[in-house]
């Protein structure tokens, strides 16, 4: 049984896109606005409809939470909203300037993908509101995106049919005409597919596309890649989140802390603003001695920030330990990892690239001489 129980017609123009939380209705449109509604009765908010688009709002979201919508724009940005007042969190543009088909937060809504007319797709932090990798696929614009449930995916469509499946720190890890028109709408089963080989996990990704056709996929994950990326905090500690931080705090034998800093949703950010005036004012840490060693694991934390602000080469990083190399091998993939991260990659019994999932026709690592060359020249200039 289907029955219609309300209609809407506050746009003026053909409405693109809409998105349920948990308690609201967001929808956007060519009039260059996002409105939204009250589940409870439909009624729509106080600070609706919500302003800033030059252009036509072509697609909009929400976070997991419910408390920040994204929407993006033919005027080449993607905006945060806080759905509580209506105001405006951050307003990211696209490199590129070109116009922004689709955005989509990842399931734990640390990070959002935006996806632009010419092809380029950018993943941003949603917690610092900064650019974390852009990269692009070769035709089409992109119109369409998901991230598997785990977040460690997330594929992107084209107007050209192709498909095209990225891990979470931006690195391509396939991609192939799906469509022989343009994809229309791509989403991820939420549950992964039972059995298959020991570290892999599977995933069911189902493509709509202009071709008349539904295809189902289905998707592999590396379960090692995965707890790498997991158990190493972010290299930018203004990127942790607040399990990174606990996870730093009993690095440091400071396990006993990880409770308050919990309670006080301590992240990155939050990390680096600690002072000793807020350790013992609001974390309520009695112990001097404590204070004074947090400070100085803090510091430290401070001083590598300083040296990293420099950006270090995406080349120069191991795509394993997401570390800079120190001593680079090249793979038969024709990749460079961190000799000792990839020589335990291969002794786990792994014959497939770290980078592309494919069987490596060989396990012998040739010493990289003229990137590690270029590494510590770069160290010699960065670290004075």
């Amino acid at each position: 049984m289907v029955k219609l129980i309300h209609t809407l017609a506050d746009h003026d123009d053909d409405v693109n896109c809409c998105a349920f939380s948990s308690s609201l209705l967001a929808t956007c449109s060519l009039d260059k606005t996002i409105r939204l509604y009250s589940l409870s009765d439909f009624s729509e908010l106080p600070h609706s409809p919500l302003k800033f688009h030059t252009y036509a709002v072509h697609c909009c979201c929400f976070s997991a939470s419910g408390h920040i919508l994204a929407s993006c724009s033919t005027d080449g940005t993607t905006v945060l909203w806080d759905t509580q007042n209506g105001q405006t969190l951050a307003v990211m543009e696209q490199p590129s300037g070109s116009p922004v088909r689709v955005c989509q937060f990842s399931p734990d809504s640390t990070c959002l993908v935006s996806g632009a007319a010419d092809g380029t797709v950018v993943l941003w932090n949603a917690q610092s509101y900064k650019l974390y990798r852009c990269a692009s696929v070769k035709d089409g614009s992109l119109v369409a995106c998901a991230f598997s449930p785990n977040g460690n995916l997330f594929v992107t469509g084209s107007s050209c049919g192709d498909l095209t499946v990225w891990d979470d720190k931006m690195r391509c890890l396939h991609s192939e005409k799906a469509h022989d028109l343009g994809i229309t709408c791509c989403d991820f089963s939420p549950q992964p597919v039972s059995g298959g080989e020991q570290g892999l996990q599977f995933f069911r990704l189902a493509s709509c596309g202009q071709d008349c056709q539904i295809r189902i996929w289905v998707i592999s994950f590396t379960h090692t890649l995965a707890r790498i990326a997991e158990d190493q905090p972010k290299q930018f500690t203004e990127d942790w989140s607040e399990d990174d931080v606990s996870k730093w705090l009993c690095a440091q034998g400071l396990k006993d802390l990880v409770g308050i800093f919990k309670t006080n949703n301590i992240d990155g950010r939050e990390l680096l603003n600690l002072t000793k005036e807020s350790l013992a004012d609001d974390l309520k840490i009695e112990s001097l001695g404590l204070r004074s060693k947090v400070l100085r694991e803090i510091e430290e934390l401070r001083t590598k920030m300083k040296t990293l602000s420099s950006g270090i080469p995406d080349e120069f990083i191991c795509p394993i330990t997401r570390e800079l190399m120190k001593d680079p091998v090249i793979a038969s993939d024709g990749y460079s990892y961190e000799k000792e991260a990839m020589e335990n990659w291969i002794s786990k019994k792994k014959r497939t690239s770290p980078m592309t999932n494919l069987v490596l026709p060989s396990v012998v690592l040739i010493p990289n001489r003229t990137l590690k060359m270029a590494i510590d020249r770069w160290l010699e200039t960065h670290q004075k």
